[in-house]
């Protein structure tokens, strides 16, 4: 199972929220790039960035640091927030991305979806943020109308090898992963699925690993200091 460690950019800051919510984002790092150069020293392959700017406005301010641990880092990058067009994803695309998740666009603009998967292929992910089963859009701040599992399969169905499970809850919490709605998830359809939200300790990486998830976000739990990454990369098992 892949770990990826979790970069998220406001204001061109690192900072973590409780639950998506704006009013408690916090500062958690110095800079974006000295930060993935730990991940890298701790034995990470990935690291998964969001712009929270370009997610709740789509104004892209972060990405001269976002571009800088594109280039810089040896990291394979994972972003999301704020593709929401096609020129989006041609730019996140070809400024080196490894791969950029699509969130809010695949419920309100599904072509944008088909249209990076025709030129991008499995470079596209699409991710799933829901509350109580439910997938918010905008920024975690809009109710779709639609279940996670209902678009988990209309994403399969239209060619998404991968997906990004992130439990609004758990998220932020330290309180582990949501683990019933993930083995839902697996049941519904044969996609990568990566796990966000909620990991915490090393039993909750074993835990994931067990299950046989592609792969799992850490966010918080690096940051607070209740995992060692390294550790936990040492449990999760090969990285590639």
């Amino acid at each position: 199972m892949i770990l990826l460690p979790a970069i998220d950019m406001k204001d061109g800051r690192c900072v973590r929220l409780q639950k998506g919510a704006f009013s408690t984002v916090s500062q958690v790092a110095d800079d974006a790039f000295s930060t993935a150069l730990a991940f890298a020293r701790a034995g990470a392959r990935w690291v998964h960035m969001v712009d929270l700017d370009g997610a709740r406005a789509g104004i892209r301010t972060n990405f001269p640091y976002i571009h800088e641990v594109i280039k810089g880092s040896g990291l394979s990058v994972e972003l999301g927030g704020g593709i929401k067009t096609r020129e989006d994803v041609d730019a996140v695309a070809g400024a080196g991305v490894a791969r950029l998740v699509i969130g809010s666009a695949a419920v309100s603009h599904p072509g944008v979806v088909e249209y990076a998967l025709e030129n991008y292929g499995d470079r596209v992910a699409v991710g799933i943020d829901c509350l109580n089963g439910r997938v918010r859009t905008s920024g975690w701040e809009q109710d779709s109308g639609l279940s996670g599992l209902e678009l988990a399969r209309s994403m399969e169905e239209n060619g998404v090898r991968t997906l990004i499970f992130t439990d609004i809850a758990t998220d932020g919490m330290l309180a582990g992963p949501n683990f019933d709605q993930l083995a839902a998830l697996q049941k519904a359809v044969k996609c990568n699925i990566i796990a966000s939200g909620g990991v915490t300790t090393l039993d909750d990486v074993r835990r994931l690993r067990d299950m046989g998830l592609y792969g799992a976000v850490i966010g918080k739990a690096y940051y607070a200091g209740t995992i060692d990454l390294a550790q936990a990369i040492h449990e999760a098992g090969p990285q590639q």
